[in-house]
């Protein structure tokens, strides 16, 4: 591959019978959900306006408006993010979705990359001092860890801005350790819509936090950048009915979760427990490629950084689903796990 931190699961899964490397929900979208998807084709003949959607967001996490933006997905928000400022010293805590580490680099900074030993719990005391931006996934894929919000406030300090990604915090339910209702100076937090409600093709999602770094995040963004579609999605998907559907959905994946999980515990795979959709699981070297051969997509984990080729992400489906799955695995050997690579500072 050409850039192994732009490297995702879309493209494990092309081709593939089976697919366990994307990690968006597999259920139908809901009808009013597809209804404002639709209707909001008659509004493509104006230019694209999010203030109905941006709104949406901050009635939705109780916030005023000025402490939120709309943005092209999550991918549009890392990149506005590392064109905020020329950051001294940005740092990001791996394993974690490497995008933003990827909108970094491409932006001209050098990251810091702070990799977390097993279980890959956060430990604020791991990040530099003078470190002025922070990125940290919660839950973080790949790992599935969930980290308390305390923790993650431990990291803020005058002259910092720490970011957050929650694009999978919709797993929870409840969202207990979510801060994106929490107004801190130097605090954002950014979501997406991508993986919970089964929209991919339409980059929807926003950024919420310190109303001064929202401001400056917004100078930056590209005119139009949220099309119509994206928008109404985003103000659909904002609701009180929005929100008991998510939770439903959020028990629906716990489930489905659990019974991953068990299943790989009973093939005696090592696996760290995950609050998310996915779980990150330890088959051995080889599996991967194996599983492929026979039309299996599950994620690689090797280009995230402090995991190695032993590893495997692994979507939670249905539970039929899963158990195809589980019995391509249980026909495979399993090879011992490499020991972990040497913590990085």
């Amino acid at each position: 591959m050409d850039d192994p931190l732009r490297h995702h699961g879309d493209v494990e899964a092309r081709g593939a019978v089976l697919d366990f490397a994307v990690n968006v929900y597999d259920g139908p979208r809901p009808s009013w959900l597809d209804h404002a998807l639709h209707a909001s084709i008659d509004a493509a003949g104006a230019y694209p306006d999010a203030d109905r959607a941006r709104a949406a967001a901050a009635r939705h996490h109780r916030r005023p408006q000025d402490g939120v933006l709309v943005t092209a997905g999550a991918a549009e928000a890392f990149t506005l993010v590392a064109r905020l400022r020329p950051w001294r010293r940005p740092v990001v805590v791996h394993p974690q979705f490497t995008e933003p580490h990827a909108a970094l680099e491409q932006a001209g900074h050098r990251v810091t990359p702070v990799v977390l030993p097993p279980p890959y719990t956060l430990d604020p005391t791991l990040v530099p001092d003078d470190a002025d931006l922070v990125v940290v996934g919660n839950p973080t894929n790949p790992t599935g860890v969930l980290h308390p919000a305390d923790e993650i406030r431990a990291l803020l300090r005058p002259g910092r801005v720490v970011v957050v990604d929650e694009a999978f915090m919709d797993c929870v339910p409840g969202e207990a350790e979510s801060l994106a209702g929490v107004r801190l100076p130097g605090l954002v937090v950014i979501r997406s819509l991508t993986k919970h409600w089964g929209i991919p093709g339409i980059r929807a999602g926003y950024l919420v936090g310190d109303a001064m770094v929202v401001t400056g995040l917004a100078l930056n963004q590209t005119p139009w950048s949220v099309g119509t579609t994206a928008a109404a999605a985003v103000e659909a998907c904002t609701t009180p009915v929005a929100a008991t559907e998510a939770h439903r959905r959020a028990e629906q994946i716990r489930d489905g979760r659990e019974h991953l999980e068990k299943g790989l515990a009973d093939l005696g795979i090592d696996f760290l427990p995950s609050a998310a959709s996915f779980v990150l699981a330890r088959p051995g070297a080889g599996v991967h490629d194996e599983l492929r051969a026979q039309g299996i997509a599950v994620r690689r984990a090797d280009t995230f950084p402090g995991l190695d080729e032993s590893w495997i992400r692994v979507a939670v489906r249905a539970p039929e689903v899963t158990d195809r799955l589980l019995a391509a695995l249980s026909r495979l050997p399993h090879r011992p796990p490499t020991p972990p690579p040497p913590q990085q500072r």
